[in-house]
């Protein structure tokens, strides 16, 4: 990864353009609109990659900061992919003092296993004990990409 590349959890270094265009163009959450996105933020523990003043990166950590945290809306800019930042980033937050003694963090992702999996994350233990509610609108949005 490029020693250039500054992480920053300053809110107000997120740029919203951004990031609401790279979230809406994602599988997990196509369409989505700009206001969610920032509600979902303002709820979370953001995380920012910059190249200079440029956002090439985001991620956030939703979690109670005593056993649980989830990690969403890891985004790399497609020119800076490849390079190890996702999972730098996501390093950022397995670290991090709040988070560093959490008893689970969880995380989904269609095809970045091996970016992850060097930082602990495996295939759910006891899958048969996780369940899902999803809203009907999202639920026939997710069956549709199938």
């Amino acid at each position: 990864m490029s020693e250039n590349i500054l992480l920053s959890d300053d809110p107000a270094r997120l740029q919203f353009d951004r990031i609401h265009a790279w979230l809406a163009s994602s599988y997990w959450s196509p369409g989505i609109e700009r206001e969610l996105v920032e509600k979902a933020a303002a709820g979370s523990h953001c995380l920012g990659a910059y190249r200079g003043v440029e956002q090439i990166g985001y991620a956030r950590m939703v979690t109670d900061r005593a056993t649980f945290g989830w990690i969403a809306d890891v985004w790399i800019e497609e020119s800076e992919r490849g390079q190890g930042l996702g999972r730098h980033m996501v390093r950022w937050f397995v670290e991090h003092p709040d988070y560093a003694d959490l008893r689970r963090i969880g995380l989904v992702t269609k095809d970045a296993h091996g970016v992850y999996e060097p930082l602990g994350f495996h295939a759910p233990i006891r899958p048969q004990n996780y369940m899902e509610r999803l809203s009907p609108d999202f639920a026939a949005s997710l069956k549709a990409m199938t």
